[in-house]
């Protein structure tokens, strides 16, 4: 048996070989991507028109509740809306009104590299790992807590990937740092370890703050208006809207940082069972939080959200990769586009607690829908476990996989002469083979996707290797990528001045852990 720490085993030579096959495959780095098919649509205009109808009923009759922030209350007032103690009604078509007004239909987040800038909406899709995990997984030591060290490798490894755009947020918890404060850590570890876009810190609207400050010193000095993060607000369903969130709304939408309004919906528990009534409701505590941001500041970014998991009617756990969610998400990207504003939603999503078979299935079905729906912003593309309780090693890696080969599936077919290949048709007569051929010797490189993970040997051969399933194989790979990691250029005096911000706040908060 091999050391899945080390890739040994009897014939080490075999797989040192394949592997610097794979090395050696022409990766085309791109820093989001564009497709070139038409989102798959599963409902008639007619249909979205009744959903968005029923929408603005809500918004209409039931609205929406406002808690502990006070401050939102006249801003929605301003804008049009009744607002009745802390319940805000808003008049048929006004939230549509509003956004549509102002919001965006694109924008451009800027990274701290520029070749890493990414187009958010449109024919685009940038790919962001997990989020919000407490626990993380390995192979090797199973499920425990998540460190600061944790955070720090995920950012490392979601930078060397070239098939994640995006450095994500809260990639996990640090829970060995105090909830007061782990918000500098991770902001700056974004920073520090990746020169990808990231998202910041909205479990405050100080801490909103404090992510600007660091990505104003950390982008030079000046972010001159640009949109360098895009960051989760996530509403309290059902049609609650809470004080944490929308502060942290309120922040970033002044400074023209861009937010993803997300009803996160637990269908059956959170909303209703059926999916259209998760769709209507989703559309409207959308429209709402979208509507907030562009009174705060009209053209400030925002993406319309969405997060809907169903569950077990029997025990009341939240299920992945089943088919309801996938109605939901093909929905919910139509009415985004009709609504015009980019589109948040899909993944790589699990609720199983290892990286095992069932884990592949449910996060294919999730990521399927993802990809063919036209989702413009993909959070927890890679990593996630457990209903996203966990983040796994060794699930990152097998998720990144999947995601190159989405890269790959979204270009589409090329009808150029070479991709029609009549030429190697003509002159290779019926009978024969086309392995030696000008044509295929011309496109070997890049003909195929070739996966880093999959083992596509003989049985003799993986047998006598190890006989190392996936998971012990991405075991290996995580701890390579992390070994041959090297940080990103990062002016000692931008570093400096961020630490010193760092260790200014962190003296003037509280250590709070819970």
């Amino acid at each position: 048996m091999s050391d899945p720490q080390t890739g040994g085993g009897r014939r080490g030579g075999g797989r040192a070989a394949r592997a610097a096959m794979r090395a050696a495959a022409v990766v085309e780095r791109v820093p989001y991507l564009t497709r070139t098919m038409a989102p798959f649509e599963i409902l008639s205009d007619e249909a979205l028109a009744a959903i968005e109808h029923t929408a603005d009923t809500v918004l209409e009759e039931v609205g929406i509740e406002v808690r502990d922030y006070p401050a939102a209350l006249p801003i929605f007032q301003r804008g049009g809306a009744i607002v009745d103690g802390t319940r805000v009604r808003f008049p048929r078509g006004l939230c549509r009104e509003i956004v549509q007004a102002s919001a965006p239909a694109t924008y451009v987040q800027h990274a701290r590299n520029p070749e890493r800038s990414v187009v958010i909406g449109g024919a685009h899709t940038v790919f962001a790992p997990n989020y919000g995990s407490p626990f993380v997984h390995d192979l090797d030591n199973g499920r425990r807590y998540a460190t600061l060290a944790d955070f720090q490798n995920f950012v490392k490894l979601t930078y060397v990937s070239p098939w994640l755009h995006h450095s994500g947020g809260t990639v996990c918890e640090p829970v060995d740092v105090p909830v007061s404060k782990r918000h500098l850590d991770m902001v700056y570890s974004h920073l520090k370890y990746s020169d990808k876009g990231f998202m910041g810190s909205v479990t405050a609207g100080e801490r909103a703050a404090d992510s600007v400050e660091l990505a104003r010193i950390g982008f030079g000095g000046d972010l001159q208006d640009r949109t360098v993060m895009t960051s989760l607000i996530n509403a309290s369903s059902p049609l609650v809207w809470d004080g944490t969130m929308l502060a942290a709304a309120q922040c970033y939408a002044e400074h023209n940082q861009a937010t993803i309004i997300t009803p996160f919906i637990l269908a059956g528990a959170m909303a209703p069972a059926t999916s259209a009534g998760v769709a209507v409701q989703t559309l409207a505590e959308a429209l709402a939080g979208m509507t907030f941001v562009q009174l705060v500041r009209p053209g400030a970014p925002v993406v319309f959200g969405s997060f809907a998991s169903s569950m077990s009617m029997q025990t009341g756990a939240p299920t992945f990769g089943t088919p309801e969610p996938s109605l939901v998400l093909y929905t919910v990207a139509a009415l985004a586009r009709r609504l015009g504003v980019p589109f948040r939603s899909g993944g790589s999503l699990t609720a199983s607690k290892i990286p095992d078979a069932q884990a592949a299935y449910e996060s294919a079905n999730t990521l399927q829908p993802t990809v063919l729906g036209g989702v413009n912003f993909v959070l927890h593309a890679a990593g996630w476990l457990e209903g996203g309780l966990a983040i796994g090693y060794e699930k990152f890696v097998l998720d990144c996989d999947q995601l190159g080969m989405m890269h790959t599936f979204v270009r589409g077919l090329d009808t150029t002469a070479n991709g029609l290949a009549l030429d190697a048709i003509r002159t290779n007569p019926p009978g024969n083979h086309f392995l030696g051929t000008a044509h295929t010797l011309a496109n070997f490189e890049t003909a195929f996707y070739r996966s880093d993970t999959a083992d596509n040997a003989s049985y003799e051969q993986w047998s006598e290797e190890g006989s190392l399933d996936a998971a012990r194989r991405a075991n290996a790979l995580w701890k390579r990528r992390l070994a041959e990691y090297e940080a990103p250029p990062l002016d000692d005096a931008i570093d400096q001045e961020m630490l010193a911000f760092i260790d200014r706040r962190k003296a003037e908060l509280p250590d709070e852990f819970a």
